[in-house]
């Protein structure tokens, strides 16, 4: 699965980056990850509620996370992880820093109070959950615990907490291993029991729980990734995992029997196996900390925590025992098992991962060697004797012989004990808490959305603008001197000010609809003129354009909405918004005024002039700006372009954005007559001949057909001439989209087919692509991100040509542009035309205020 291989790079990235942040990112990506391997088919309820609820268990950690990471770089002034642990802050704002970090540790690792979202994660496939919930992606908060571990152990509240919750979880999930009948979950509440043991080892603070901690770590890999994987063989030849059902696998494929019982053996901690190892070294810590190893963990404490973990790896190996009991026994009363023999290629990775765990049983000096650099860099505590099958008779051997003999006696009384843990009260688990608190969440958001969002756009707007006029006339009434004003420069400047003023009053009184858009339409054009007068013909031009496309979308909206506005009389509702539109008119004008005469220092404007062609290799500010000075933020608003379209197909669209594309010969095969030869008379646009005669324009097409290709070759101008002159990708890209808008009002919907046969998905998705390695690419040649090249070719017969690297990055720009325009062509015109075929979409009333909702066929 492609999943598969994005997170094991993006553990990869989390376990070798150094910036704080960067590591963050790599954690929520881990989440994403998680979530989507959990919930790989989503028609499983099962499915989808552990996918929810792991992402959401692990985001809220995450977020906690985050708050520490920037408490942490206040604290310490860098965001550099190295130099963190190296000179660890010290303050209030250092430990809850700290304390918030081993919360998302926490979380991510599935301790207690975290601990549920892991066995519901078993939804998932058996090769997802070895690799991600027994080998990885648990792994990443023991990762982290274990390097915050030798700087932030002494911070208070972290070794209590480490120490209380990590019990707990070793307890509870063991306790709750025992109860399974499900292999899978059986497994799952095993590695909850070992993610409990690991971080108390690894967070404790002291060089022998470090060594022994990490030492776990990598036993615990080894068996339980070999575990989950024989638990996939069985379920693969047997069809289930339920131990009730299961019964004689173990003479049907003993060498299966054999690999998970040495698996299941290291994990209850068995000599020769590595699994004995590190129990024994972690058993080898605790008896430190009893005898007093650092002070800041009183003998009594210590003691209570070794008889804790004690009983802990008792219920361990209770629950090994009953794993491999259930796989493999023979069970009086169980029903016939259907069973296929499994290949044996599909047993190789867990025999090399068990074996791995028998030999690592005699190579406890070279783990040890491996490890200690870790172990003493914690620097509190005794150094531990290392990994080693026989350290003579001590506490940490009589321990485990403890452990061992008593787990076995929990298995042999398995069902009496089955018996008193049935007598247990009930008790609120928390994944009870969880759900219940998430469906409290939900009726307080149901509640509130009921009072405040009454489905009324005018009380939602005019909410708004109170509050804008509230505030900035809060504001403004502080100003003791406003700045002086210059009315305007020239005489022509009024007269285009008249004539928008003399529009906008026009359009708040119009009746009709397309005329008040068209009224509108003057304001923006004049303020175009304007810019043109001032001397700004890059803003002049864009200006121009955006209000063609902006008046196009208008129009195609209102074509389906009532000719005219309501004719009801004034009301009081409506004075209200008199007034709320006079205050907001008047409050930006005051606003306007203001942040005209704002200005107190030099404008750092005066010295683009030179960085512009220095820096981004171009005469045209604008667009140097746009594509090099400001290159993040087009990035973004390009994102948002890219949003926007998305959101606006699909909601025309509705199930789907990927429309099936028409064109004209296929639009024929439906009717009785043939279409014309391209150079027939009278077709001057292919899908012309599809219209009716009654709607149908020669005039219009005929104009269509001339002003198309010159449009075209304006647009790819634009879009290479602006880094020097008037343009740019997102000029070029408008004239371009426009001239696609133009052949689809010329000759309806399955000429726009006609003109750009491809999904305007691509063309959006392309161009963020292009822009986004165009930003990366000066990386790889030893720049910076975004920065600009530029080259100079001479090319016979045409002289020179200069070209400059973010271009490219404009092109993208222009791609995503042209996307978005022909997905509102599609949506906005293709798509409602072919909701007005099937009588979806309504159908106003002429000469009235009133439309005929459509139906779709039903009356």
């Amino acid at each position: 699965m492609p999943q598969s291989t994005l997170f094991a790079g993006t553990m990869l990235g989390l376990v070798t980056a150094d910036n704080l942040v960067v590591l963050y990112v790599f954690w929520e990506l881990t989440t994403i990850f998680s979530y989507l391997l959990i919930g790989h088919d989503p028609t499983r309820r099962a499915n989808r509620g552990a996918a929810h609820t792991a992402l959401i268990v692990t985001t809220t950690g995450g977020l906690a996370m985050l708050v520490g990471i920037v408490a942490l770089w206040s604290a310490s002034g860098t965001l550099s992880l190295e130099q963190v642990i190296a000179n660890p802050p010290t303050g209030t704002l250092a430990t809850v820093g700290a304390l918030l970090m081993l919360v998302g540790a926490l979380s991510k690792s599935a301790l207690v109070p975290f601990h549920f979202w892991l066995p519901g994660a078993m939804a998932a496939p058996t090769p997802i959950s070895a690799y991600l919930h027994a080998a990885a992606m648990v792994k990443a908060g023991v990762y982290l615990v274990a390097v915050l571990a030798p700087a932030f152990a002494t911070v208070p509240f972290w070794r209590p907490a480490v120490m209380l919750l990590g019990t707990l979880t070793m307890i509870i999930g063991g306790w709750r291993a025992l109860r399974q009948t499900d292999l899978k979950l059986l497994l799952a509440y095993g590695t909850v029991s070992q993610l409990g043991f690991m971080v108390l080892l690894v967070g404790v603070g002291t060089e022998a729980a470090a060594l022994a901690g990490m030492g776990t770590v990598i036993a615990h890999a080894l068996f339980k990734s070999t575990l989950f994987m024989c638990v996939g063989l069985i379920d693969h030849s047997a069809g289930t995992r339920d131990v009730r059902e299961l019964s004689g696998v173990g003479y049907r494929v003993p060498w299966l029997a054999v690999l998970a019982g040495l698996a299941a053996l290291s994990m209850a901690g068995m000599p020769p196996l590595v699994g004995f190892l590190t129990k024994e070294a972690a058993f080898e810590s605790i008896a430190y900390l009893v005898v007093g190893d650092i002070q800041a963990i009183t003998p009594l404490a210590a003691a209570a925590l070794a008889a804790a973990l004690v009983f802990g790896s008792a219920i361990t190996v209770a629950y090994s025992l009953r794993f491999w009991w259930g796989a493999f026994a023979s069970k009086e009363g169980a029903p016939a098992l259907s069973w296929h023999r499994p290949a044996l290629g599909m047993a190789g990775v867990p025999m090399f991962l068990g074996a791995l765990s028998l030999v690592g049983g005699f190579l406890g000096p070279h783990l040890t060697a491996m490890l200690k650099p870790y172990a003493q860099s914690v620097g509190h505590g005794q150094p531990s004797h290392g990994f080693a099958l026989w350290h003579g008779v001590s506490w940490p051997l009589i321990m485990s012989v403890i452990a061992l003999t008593t787990g076995v006696l929990l298995f042999v009384f398995r069902e009496r004990i089955a018996a008193i843990q049935a007598t247990f009260p009930t008790t609120t688990t928390a994944e009870e808490l969880f759900h219940r608190s998430m469906h409290g969440l939900d009726r307080v958001s149901v509640e509130v959305t009921a009072r405040t969002q009454r489905g009324s756009l005018s009380i939602y707007l005019g909410t708004i603008l109170l509050v804008l006029v509230g505030l900035s006339t809060y504001a403004m009434l502080r100003i003791h001197i406003w700045p002086t004003y210059r009315l305007f420069d020239s005489w022509p400047q009024l007269l285009v000010v008249a004539v928008m003023a003399t529009a906008a009053v026009l359009a708040a009184a119009s009746r009709g609809r397309i005329r008040a858009v068209l009224l509108v339409g003057v304001t923006g054009y004049g303020l175009a003129l304007l810019f043109a007068m001032g001397g700004a013909p890059d803003l002049a031009l864009t200006q121009v354009l955006v209000e063609t496309v902006t008046l196009i979308v208008f129009v195609l909206v209102v074509r389906k909405l009532p000719r005219y506005f309501t004719n009801r009389p004034l009301s009081s509702t409506r004075w209200w918004r008199v007034l709320i539109a006079l205050a907001v008119g008047l409050t930006v004008t005051l606003i306007s005024l203001v942040a005209v005469g704002a200005r107190v220092a030099e404008p750092v404007s005066k010295a683009w002039y030179e960085a512009a062609y220095e820096f981004g290799y171009g005469k045209n500010i604008v667009n140097v700006a746009l594509v090099d000075t400001r290159a993040w933020d087009t990035l973004g608003e390009i994102a948002v372009l890219v949003i926007a379209a998305t959101g606006v197909a699909s909601l025309i669209f509705l199930r789907s954005r990927v429309v099936g594309l028409t064109s004209t010969a296929q639009a024929f095969e439906s009717r009785d007559d043939e279409p014309q030869a391209d150079s027939a008379p009278g077709v001057w646009l292919r899908a012309g001949q599809t219209l009716s005669p009654m709607v149908r324009s020669l005039v219009f097409e005929v104009t269509t057909r001339m002003l198309f290709g010159v449009m075209i070759v304006v647009s790819i101008y634009l879009l290479l001439a602006g880094h020097n002159w008037p343009g740019g990708g997102f000029a070029g890209g408008l004239v371009a989209g426009m001239a696609l808008i133009i052949r689809y009002l010329a000759a309806g919907r399955h000429e726009l087919d006609e003109a750009a046969p491809f999904d305007a998905g691509r063309l959006l998705g392309g161009g963020l692509l292009l822009a986004l390695a165009a930003a990366i690419m000066p990386v790889f040649f030893g720049g910076n991100i975004l920065q600009s090249y530029d080259v100079h070719l001479d090319i016979p017969l045409l002289g020179e040509l200069h070209l400059v690297s973010s271009t490219v990055f404009d092109i993208g720009v222009y791609l995503v542009v042209v996307g978005m325009l022909l997905d509102v062509a599609r949506s906005l015109g293709s798509g409602i035309d072919q909701h007005a075929t099937e009588e979806i979409a309504p159908m106003p009333i002429p000469d009235s205020t009133k439309a005929i909702p459509g139906y779709g066929g039903r009356r």
